[in-house]
Order: structure tokens, then sequence, then C-alpha cells
């Protein structure tokens, strides 16, 4: 059995852009190899305001991520929130999700809020609300986010994250026979991954 891990964040715009070529990817995995998502934890907790050089950065890597993908955003996030380099809690709602079989689905959640609905999923009370979106049990939910638990699940899967040899989010990595490799990542042509990860295993 071999793995390709997908390294990310739920609140990494690059992420955001790469998800159509994503879900290609997984549909057209060759049988064998299982995609793991793994939470790289982008920014650690923070209540302080983004700098405001950060979030001019941040909203030129929008534009460009829709000039040369399509992908759409919502740039009135930037003047209806105060804005905070923190995309721990974010990462903690998808763990606190999987808990309910709903991981996949809270990451989804989490980016259209976040790139569709400029709501901002470093608040604790965005995080719930999409929670009670998904119809998960909102008090299992909250005492999975503040448990100390799953902050140390969180912690391990980063700290893996960090071991693999990836260059940023998203990365993909496969894993086979105890070996770990970094698979080259196309925004534009999933095929391009299929056709590397193919050569790898043959």
């Amino acid at each position: 059995m071999a793995l390709v891990y997908y390294v990310h964040d739920p609140m990494c715009s690059w992420c955001w852009g790469y998800k159509p070529r994503l879900a290609e990817l997984e549909q057209a995995l060759p049988p064998g190899v299982d995609l793991v998502y793994l939470l790289g934890g982008l920014a650690a907790d923070t209540e302080q305001p983004m700098p405001q050089e950060m979030q001019q950065f941040l909203q030129q890597t929008w534009r460009k991520i829709a000039l040369q993908l399509g992908t759409q955003f919502n740039h009135d996030f930037w003047h209806l929130n105060s804005p905070k380099r923190s995309t721990y809690p974010a990462n903690r709602a998808v763990l606190a999700a999987e808990k309910q079989a709903a991981g996949k689905a809270m990451i989804s959640a989490i980016q259209q809020a976040y790139y569709l609905q400029a709501k901002n999923p470093s608040e604790f009370e965005v995080l719930v609300a999409l929670a009670e979106q998904l119809n998960l049990d909102k008090q299992q939910f909250i005492a999975d986010m503040q448990s100390e638990a799953l902050n140390q699940q969180l912690m391990e899967q980063i700290e893996f994250a960090r071991s693999l040899p990836i260059q940023g989010f998203p990365s993909l990595v496969l894993s086979q026979h105890g070996q770990q490799q970094a698979l080259p990542l196309d925004y534009l042509d999933a095929q391009v991954t299929l056709e590397h990860l193919a050569r790898l295993m043959a």
C-alpha cells in the first residue's frame, strides 16, 4: 500500500487555488494508493491584528492566484474583518469535524466561508457556526476544539508534515517502502502529478 500525503492548510490561498486539481487527482489515483490529508499549520495562534504589509501581501497573492488560475475570491474580506495571522483554529476545526466524520466537509466549509463569503475562520465563533451548518454535534465540536488532546494531535500532524520533503503548502508526497518522495504539483494539470506517480511506482 502506498500513500500520497496532501499537506495543506484550510486557510492557505494556494490550496484553495489547487482544489479543482486535487479533486481530479483524488478521482484518478491508481488502485492501491490512498490520499491522506495532512494539516500543515500555516500560522500559529495569535490575537494580534495582522500587520498591514502582510495584509497587502496576501491581497496581492489572491489577485495573482485569480489571474493565473481563475480562482474566485471575495476581496470584501479585507475591509469587513479584522484579519489575524492565525490558522491553527481552522486546523483544529478540521480535526474536531473529523471526529464526527466531516473533516473534508469542514475544509470545504472553511474555504468557502473565507474566500467566497468574506468570513474570518481565525475566529472561534465562525468555526462553531460552520460546524452547525454541517449539522455536527455543536457541544461535542466545541469540547473537542478546546481539548488539549486535540491540540496535541494537531501539533503531531504539523511536526510530521514538517519532517516530509515539502516546499510549503500545498505539497504532495509519495510514501512507499518506508521512503518519502516529493511529487510535482501542477495547478492547471493533475496529469503532471499522476504521470510522475506512475513512474515512481513502476
